[in-house]
């Protein structure tokens, strides 16, 4: 359908400004695009709450340049952007956002089935009125078809995990955490903190649990003891181990990213040598038809559960 669509854009712009576009791959596209569909009305932008103002207050603001700060949630907002595949259009999104002040959390840029064309999925946090004044400054940028605001949708979120986990157990993780904090932090440390230092490293290396204190088949055992346990964990989480050698593993993980998370957390006492998360990928799901019995009885449930507090009931 996106392919119809741009194919069929394209070929009215080609008619109505020839020296505008010479082929489908350029950047004025887009361009040509947005302005064949711009006579669709757009909703206004959501106004920030009117501050009520003081004599200090308004004093202040105009001497300082300082406004009262808006008292709106920030919430995280998902956007979904699709551009023209060329060079330079990554930069100039983040570049927008970036002037606005936004932490990007999350980018994802990709290819679509459409050719030359892009989908980027942004994850930032902000407020509902300041996250739509720039969309709408992204999406009136040259290679930018569309930008989707998916905060409100109902979506399938999925997010790719690949850790390094330690397999000989947390006391030799926190030797290791020590040791290479010892020798980042020599040339700026007194004495008495290296000599804090090595006390702890000696303490910890005086467990008996250390790998070190340990006959080697014991060693092995629980290596192997702790190599089933991150496997259990990661098979509960659907995830899978993809990589093994003497002192650690690699999981591979894919689910949302509050799952990813969860997991994280719970092989954090193992020791987590390294992390890679790939970003958030997002789509909405596709609505289903129901039928009218059905819409009635949930518009019913919905209003028995504004009435009945669910938590309060007895289990069953």
């Amino acid at each position: 359908m996106i392919r119809t669509l741009l194919s069929g854009s394209v070929k009215r712009s080609t008619t109505s400004m020839p020296g505008l576009i010479r082929h489908s791959s350029s950047s004025t596209s887009a361009l040509a695009y947005k302005q064949l569909h711009r006579h669709q009305a757009r909703p206004p932008l959501p106004v920030l709450e009117t501050p009520a103002w003081d004599a200090n207050a308004a004093v202040s603001s105009i001497l300082y340049e300082t406004p009262a700060p808006s008292l709106q949630p920030r919430k995280q907002h998902v956007l979904n952007c699709l551009v023209q595949n060329e060079p330079g259009v990554l930069s100039r999104i983040s570049g927008t956002l970036a002037a606005r002040g936004f932490n990007i959390d999350s980018l994802i840029v990709c290819n679509t089935e459409v050719k030359d064309l892009s989908r980027m999925t942004i994850v930032l946090q902000g407020q509902d009125s300041v996250i739509e004044q720039a969309r709408r400054q992204i999406e009136d940028l040259v290679p930018v078809y569309a930008v989707l605001n998916y905060t409100n949708a109902q979506l399938v979120k999925r997010e790719l995990l690949m850790a390094r986990i330690s397999l000989l157990g947390a006391e030799y993780f926190e030797d290791l955490l020590l040791h290479h904090h010892q020798t980042t932090t020599t040339g700026a440390s007194t004495p008495a903190t290296e000599a804090t230092d090595a006390d702890l490293i000696n303490k910890i290396r005086d467990q008996p649990f250390h790998p070190s204190n340990m006959p080697a088949s014991e060693v092995l055992r629980k290596k192997h003891e702790h190599l089933n346990d991150i496997v259990t964990l990661a098979k509960n989480f659907g995830g899978k181990i993809v990589d093994i050698s003497e002192t650690s593993c690699i999981v591979e993980l894919a689910a949302k990213p509050t799952r990813i998370s969860a997991f994280l957390r719970l092989v954090e006492p193992f020791g987590v040598l390294e992390c890679a998360r790939s970003g958030m990928m997002a789509l909405p799901r596709t609505p289903l038809q129901t039928s009218i019995e059905e819409a009635e009885g949930l518009d019913e449930q919905s209003k028995i559960s504004d009435i009945v507090d669910i938590t309060q009931l007895p289990p069953g």
